[in-house]
């Protein structure tokens, strides 16, 4: 493509702009138009391309990008004008590449007369900087930003993710929105890592007092991901298409609050959100005088957030706020305090806070760490980067005890792991902080008949081996406290592992498992590998020796929302392994088999598929 191509569309008047919904996750109606260039058909030559994304790259080479901008961000103005978006309480979304506005055909004035045409308030336009291109001199660009914002503009971070900038752009920008990209967004349902990619920068963007827009939501299953990380905007083909014209004026779509319930009971919590106290909170303004009148008014506060939106920006303490604020050094504090805010009184003060998915003893971990005159100080809680509320350090403490004494009652009194009631929290601890994590199933194979012909005692040994094995082998594959072991009931065990580690873990625990066949059947069932014993329909049967069967099931496959949802595909995976003779271990689709001679590390064969739907 040719600049004489670029000419033509504009001589030809050949472009125009279609214009796509952007909606209110809290109110579910239309927040504002995305201006997106189109170009007319009929009114071009062969050589111009239809795909508008191959047209400015194709501008961009040929050195004529800044007059394509010019002349596509023109057209946004001219056909909202035309549509009646200044009629509307919304706002207009328009793209700006980053060169065009370091380039001298950009003139301020020319925007100034399009919102004025427009009959649009400049704070209703939003600039959408694409984070696709290098940008090659930042102060240049971020002058040229700062210029524009100070006219009353809004800034928005384009594509956020998939270009060059990045985190650097986030910081240089400081946008006041940021639209993540749709490859992150379209499917998230389906991908772990790009369910906690958009969840950190969610959270991350919500702490700096940046609003998030999803672009590419494209199901309902997208949509309620991207409720359930707190995202203020939305964005997509599911929600609305690109259109010549503009919604109807009550036109909305129906979301629902997705924040799980705060406080729950001392006795079943494992994450600090579930503890939290809903503490009202100050507006930064507040006068200091109604800060004292809270504090007196309620002698059972004992802390303050201070926040801005849904952003914490501190907290003021009553001890601390009383001690400094109101008496001071020499007795002065009141009358040099007389005058400020809240948001002047928290200067200076640290405070403490923690994400609604961290663990009970994570945060009890960092409070141990805080400074002696702060350490009993209240903990503010954020979910996804905003306010949820506060947690008491006493409340904390009765937390915790109760989650010890529940551990206790709920272990395993023959292996000493932890039993159902406990893996059941764990499970759904993980999923709650959407950690990427294998869950594999250990079965033994043929025990019922090993218990009633050797006896309990040999398959309570049995057990408590199993037990031991899972552990030791744990401690040394696994770095840190990521795994978890527990004893489902009878021969059923669960361990919760990262990805990369449970192959290992279930390869190196058979090939012990093994080694111990000996001790469990004596050495002569052991050299025939089988042993005679009463099945269930109270016949003599020649059973197999001692196996494991091992299914896993991984969140690299299946996006899993609940303890049941997993307990539902683990049979399936269970019942796959299973029907394999010998030790085996099924992970989702795939079947790898152990021969009972085999050492378990030295087993990379994959086998066939099993046609059990998973």
């Amino acid at each position: 493509m040719t600049s004489g191509v670029i000419a033509e569309l504009i001589e030809k008047q050949a472009l125009n702009s279609h214009f796509q919904p952007i909606f209110s996750a809290r109110t579910g109606r239309v927040y504002g138009y995305e201006a997106l260039a189109r170009v007319m058909p009929g009114k071009t030559s062969a050589h111009t391309p239809d795909n508008i994304a191959d047209l400015f790259e194709g501008a961009r080479r040929e050195g004529v990008l800044p007059s394509l901008d010019m002349v596509c961000r023109e057209n946004a103005f001219r056909c909202a004008s035309a549509v009646g978006l200044g009629e509307r309480d919304c706002y207009l979304f328009v793209n700006v590449c980053p060169e065009t506005l370091m380039h001298p055909i950009h003139q301020s004035k020319l925007m100034d007369r399009f919102t004025e045409e427009l009959n649009l308030s400049k704070d209703k336009v939003i600039f959408e900087i694409t984070e696709e291109t290098a940008v090659k001199d930042y102060d240049l660009f971020c002058r040229a930003l700062a210029f524009y914002r100070d006219q009353g503009y809004k800034i928005a971070i384009d594509d956020f993710g998939v270009g060059y900038g990045g985190l650097k752009m986030l910081a240089m920008v400081e946008p006041d929105f940021v639209k993540i990209d749709r490859h992150f967004v379209s499917h998230i349902n389906r991908a772990i890592v790009r369910l906690n990619l958009v969840d950190s920068i969610a959270t991350a963007c919500h702490r700096l007092g940046i609003q998030v827009i999803a672009e590419g939501i494209e199901s309902d299953e997208d949509l309620q991901v991207v409720l359930d990380l707190g995202i203020e905007y939305l964005q997509g083909f599911h929600l609305g298409r690109p259109a010549p014209e503009l919604l109807a004026d009550d036109s909305r779509i129906e979301v629902l609050s997705r924040v799980k319930p705060l406080g729950a009971r001392f006795d079943e919590a494992s994450l600090i959100g579930e503890i939290v106290h809903p503490q009202p909170a100050l507006p930064p303004s507040t006068p200091m005088t109604n800060v004292r009148a809270t504090f007196l008014d309620h002698p059972e506060v004992m802390s303050l957030p201070v926040v801005e939106g849904e952003r914490v920006l501190g907290m003021l303490h009553r001890k601390k706020f009383f001690e400094t604020q109101l008496q001071g050094h020499h007795g002065f504090g009141q009358a040099l305090s007389a005058y400020k805010t809240a948001a002047d009184l928290i200067k200076d003060v640290p405070f403490s806070s923690a994400d609604a998915g961290d663990t009970l003893e994570d945060v009890a971990q960092k409070t141990q760490s805080r400074s002696v005159e702060a350490r009993y100080d209240d903990i503010c809680v954020t979910g996804n980067g905003k306010y949820r509320g506060t947690v008491a350090i006493s409340a904390l403490l009765n937390a915790m005890t109760q989650r010890s004494l529940n551990l206790a009652r709920s272990c395993n009194p023959l292996s000493g792991l932890p039993g159902n009631e406990i893996i059941q929290r764990e499970i759904e601890r993980r999923v709650a902080q959407n950690i990427h994590f294998d869950a594999c199933y250990i079965d033994i194979d043929n025990f019922k008949p090993f218990n009633d012909h050797y006896g309990f005692e040999r398959g309570d040994n049995v057990i408590k081996t199993v037990a031991r094995l899972l552990e030791a082998i744990i401690s040394e594959v696994v770095p840190g406290d990521s795994a978890f072991a527990g004893h489902i009931g009878g021969d059923d065990f669960l361990a919760l592992l990262r990805p990369q580690d449970s192959l290992t873990v279930a390869n190196l625990l058979i090939a012990r498992f093994q080694s111990r066949l000996p001790e469990f059947h004596g050495q002569e069932d052991f050299e025939r590998g089988c042993y005679n014993s009463i099945n269930r329909k109270d016949e003599a049967e020649c059973f197999d020796n001692l196996s494991l069967s091992i299914g896993i099931v991984s969140t690299e496959i299946h996006r899993l929302s609940s303890y049941a949802a997993l307990s539902s595909l683990a049979s399936e995976v269970k019942h796959a392994a299973k029907t394999q003779k010998g030790s085996s271990v099924f992970r989702d689709r795939r079947l790898l088999n152990i021969s009972p001679s085999e050492s378990a590390l030295a087993f990379q064969v994959q086998m066939p598929l099993v046609q059990t739907p998973l």
